[in-house]
């Protein structure tokens, strides 16, 4: 049998490399004469670049270049980001470069009792797409989530030679202060660029299910900071030249699926003409996952907790409707299952097992993650291999 593994990751405790490899190796305990691809997955948030470059196995030849960059809250971090080298890149002269915004402003830099929603600044992603660009980069592919950022990607925008500067860099709450707005400079600078966005977060920019409001009080914002939040965005909105001058586009801008993601970064990215395309779709585009699963007899994916936004566009959902779309069977391994039978076979999957049940506790399932997702692949393949 041909078994191809998807894996996103185990949050907390498994990277998706790391959950690839102990399934790998579970299942090939069981099974030894199955052969099977591993290829780890991503929506686009932390750990994009890694699944990223795990993915492609070999395929495409990639230099990971780092660059010091501008972190949240002013401090300096060292950022990566992947980009196609030599005959490795899709036609050898338009290398693509892979970014993880999570590098440069991501939740995980910045301490819980040092988040600041209204000053954090996605300055620094606007530094590595610079330096991408500087390398020869001609298609981005920009993995969106994770941040501690609302800012609606006026920091990026700043770094890419937006004015004024000086407030665009200062964070979500400074914008309420500008007078005006001029981005001529970046998107000159990105006017030849593919730029795709890929995120699964699919709210708009402004209002209820906005960047402040949903994702606001995880990056330390009060409820008057949400407020403030949302109105200095509406502001930056207004200036960015499509309230009131152009009213269809701005509304398209604005409510475009995706453009609340990363605290209002994929607005920023838009606004540069960006497009945004589910971070799971990109994912299985960029690698030829849905070749692989048509050469396969069955796809394992999995995630931590697989529930019921699961089924929303996250990367077991994406998988199984790329298994689907072959009429090949699809399982999922998860540290934890709370969908039903039902509800699963109406998403297309064949089953689900559940690591915790394995281990006998989801303590110790994930104490001990990879030796325990191991044990299960391992008992699972005796159900479904054929070997």
């Amino acid at each position: 049998m041909h078994i191809v593994i998807a894996m996103d990751k185990f949050a907390g405790t498994l990277t998706a490399p790391e959950a690839v490899r102990a399934v790998t190796a579970g299942w090939l305990r069981s099974s030894p004469e199955d052969e099977v691809t591993g290829v780890p997955m991503s929506d686009g948030g932390p750990g994009f670049l890694d699944s990223m470059s795990d993915a492609f196995g070999g395929r495409v030849q990639f230099t990971e270049q780092l660059a010091t960059v501008t972190g949240p809250l002013g401090t300096e971090v060292t950022g990566r980001y992947l980009i196609e080298s030599g005959h490795g890149s899709t036609d050898g002269k338009h290398p693509t470069a892979y970014i993880e915004v999570a590098e440069a402003c991501g939740l995980h830099l910045v301490p819980a009792d040092q988040r600041d929603a209204k000053a954090a600044t996605t300055y620094g992603v606007g530094e590595l797409i610079a330096a991408a660009l500087a390398d020869g980069a001609k298609r981005l592919v920009i993995g969106l989530g994770g941040t501690s950022t609302t800012d609606g990607g006026a920091g990026l925008l700043a770094a890419l030679g937006a004015e004024p500067a000086e407030v665009l860099r200062a964070g979500g709450g400074a914008l309420k202060s500008l007078h005006g707005l001029d981005l001529t400079e970046p998107r000159r600078r990105l006017a030849d660029i593919e730029t795709v966005i890929a995120s699964d977060v699919d709210n708009p920019l402004l209002g209820l299910r906005g960047a402040a409001a949903v994702f606001g009080p995880q990056k330390g914002a009060t409820d008057d900071d949400v407020q403030r939040l949302d109105a200095a965005l509406t502001h930056f909105a207004e200036l960015a030249g499509a309230i009131g001058q152009e009213p269809g586009a701005i509304r398209r801008t604005l409510d475009a699926p995706g453009a609340g993601a990363g605290g209002g970064l994929g607005y920023g990215l838009m606004l540069l003409g960006g497009r945004r395309v589910p971070g799971i779709g990109t994912v299985i585009a960029e690698t030829g996952l849905a070749d692989l699963i048509a050469g396969a007899d069955l796809v394992i994916t999995g995630e931590g907790r697989f529930d019921h936004s699961s089924l929303g566009g996250k990367v077991p959902t994406g998988v199984a409707e790329a298994a689907l779309a072959s009429g090949r069977p699809c399982i999922v391994l998860a540290g934890l299952v709370e969908v039903g039978k039902r509800e699963l076979a109406a998403a297309g999957f064949a089953a689900a097992y559940e690591v915790a049940e394995q281990a006998g506790s989801a303590q110790e399932a994930m104490a001990r993650a990879e030796f325990h997702l191991a044990a299960l692949a391992e008992r699972v393949a005796r159900s479904w291999s054929r070997g």
